[in-house]
This record gives C-alpha cells, structure tokens and sequence, in this order.
C-alpha cells in the first residue's frame, strides 16, 4: 500500500509560466516556486487547475512537473496533474511517476462523460499505468457516486477525493462511507473554487484540506488564513473573508475563467512576468486589474497589521 501522504500547511497550486513567445517559462517556474516554498506549504500541485493542464500539451505538463520535483526537492509532497481523455490522463500519470512525483491528482476527462461505471472504470485505467497514488477530484463530468467511492476506497491506489462539487450532503455521504472501508488514510479535500470561503463548512463534515490558488498570488494571506482557520481564530477568519476573499469572489464571478486568470494576474502584478493565460482564458481588463491590485494591497495591509498586532502582544 502507498504511504499516506501527509499534508501540513497551505496546499499551493502554482500557475504555469508563459514567455513572450507562448512557450512554457521553466525558469521563471522555478523562481515562482522558490518564492512560495519560503512560506511553508504543505504540497505543491503543479500543471493542475490553476496552472492550466487543459491549455498544455502532455510533454509541457510532463516538464512542468519534473521542474517542480526539482526544485521542491523532497521539502513537501509534490501531486502532478492527469485528466482528459484516458490515453492521455494515462500518458500524464507515467510521466508525473518518471518526474518523482508523489501522486497524481486525477482530473475529470474533458467533454465526455459516461456513467458511474464508466468513472469507476476510467480511474482504474489511469491507474494501472502507474504504481502512483491518486486523488480523485470529483467535479463537472466526473461526478463520483457514494457507491463509486466505497469500491474505489478498496483500491489502496486511491488515497484522497477532492470535491469541487458543492453538494455538502453528497460529500459527506461519502467521507462516511470511505471511512466505513477502513480506510482512516484517506485525504479529504475541499476543491470548490476559492475554498476559503467555504472551508469552515467542510471542516464540520470531515474535510479539513482546502486547495489555496490565492497562495499562488498572495501567500502571506494564504497562510495567515490557513493559521486562523486551524487555530479556530473566527475574528480574524471572518475578517480576512469580508475584507479580502468575498471581494476576490465577487471579482472572479465577473468573467469565466477568472479562478485562474485572476490569480496569474496577481502574480505578474506581484512583479514576476509570468506571460497571459491560454485561450479559451481571458486575462482581466485594465479595470478589471486595477480592482484585483486594489485588493491586493488591502490583503498585504491586512497581514502587516495583523503582524504588528502580533508583535506587541
């Protein structure tokens, strides 16, 4: 059986670099990572959601994840991302395991979708061309039943399911029954967009891991939230989501695809050039990233409070 794997602080979802010509930035994806690893995660998911495995090709995904091994260098557990057709999720789980890659985080396939005995079979296909761990992300196309998860709870192979779902009652219908096969190794992870905002629910159902795309951008932020939100700090947990994670969400909502365009504007905005997202993606108006550069510097005034409030404790 996989060693459980063990997740302490922030989960980070780092975006993908682009140059000028379009190309996939491997330099600037190192200095990317180097800047966040300095604030503790507890696992880096590179060329997942947020880094835009939809718009890169198998061999780009696969560079992007042997840069990240390289550069975490065995400091925190590295998940790379697979998903879409199942020769290609295939393809994507050999050569995150040819990185050194923890496991995978298993993505629904792209335009299809099949019934629950078709999910369970797509998984287990993925899976027998890797001796890599898997998290399941449950979302879109890739609905995963109660009954779905209790067998696939049987496959040691399968260690996490990661909702981005929203149905609370579904969730915690099946966090009980994963538990009911035993399987007290299992990770549980709220993959919602901006799951901070939704996190304190998930904790009360057994899901206490949340995906931060907000690390990627601001990780000061992210990482005075995770604290509040594990030290049980409500004032401050419920401060940070008025002041900053409510507006963000209300900026997000404006165009689709800003979950991930908005946050690879943040960090161009935080002075790496890590190029535009792919289409179909949009990066903000002029406007749009005047607001988001607004908001950033509300969360960088919220942290340098909270620190000087600290400090004369």
């Amino acid at each position: 059986m996989p060693a459980p794997l063990a997740f302490d602080g922030v989960l980070y979802f780092p975006i993908t670099p682009f140059d000028a010509a379009g190309e996939v930035d491997l330099g600037l994806l190192g200095t990317h990572l180097e800047s966040r690893l300095e604030h503790r995660p507890g696992g880096v998911f590179p060329a997942c959601g947020t880094g835009e495995l939809h718009a890169m090709s198998p061999s780009e995904a696969a560079r992007v994840v042997q840069r990240t091994v390289e550069v975490v260098d065995g400091a925190v557990p590295v998940i790379g991302g697979a998903g879409g057709g199942v020769a290609t999720a295939k393809e994507l789980a050999v050569a995150a395991e040819e990185a050194g890659a923890d496991a995978i985080l298993l993505m629904p396939p792209y335009l299809v979708s099949g019934p629950a005995a078709g999910l369970q079979a797509y998984v287990e296909d993925v899976l027998s061309a890797t001796s890599l761990p898997a998290i399941v992300y449950h979302r879109n196309n890739a609905r995963y039943t109660t009954a779905t998860m209790r067998h696939l709870a049987r496959n040691p192979q399968v260690v996490g399911f990661k909702d981005g779902v929203g149905d609370v009652a579904a969730a915690q219908d099946i966090v009980l029954a994963v538990h009911e096969e035993g399987r007290d190794d299992f990770a549980f992870f709220n993959g919602l967009l901006t799951a901070e905002l939704t996190q304190a629910a998930y904790r009360g159902i057994g899901i206490p891991l949340y995906s931060s795309a907000v690390f990627a951008m601001l990780p000061e932020l992210a990482t005075l939230f995770y604290r509040a939100y594990t030290e049980h700090d409500e004032p401050l947990r419920e401060r940070l989501l008025r002041e900053f994670y409510r507006p963000l969400v209300a900026l997000r909502d404006e165009t689709p695809g800003f979950a991930v365009s908005l946050i690879k504007a943040g960090v161009r905005l935080g002075g790496l050039p890590v190029g535009s997202v792919r289409s179909p993606f949009v990066d903000p108006t002029p406007e749009q990233t005047d607001r988001l550069e607004a908001l950033l510097a509300t969360g960088a005034d919220l942290v340098a409070e909270h620190a000087t409030l600290a400090a004369g404790r």
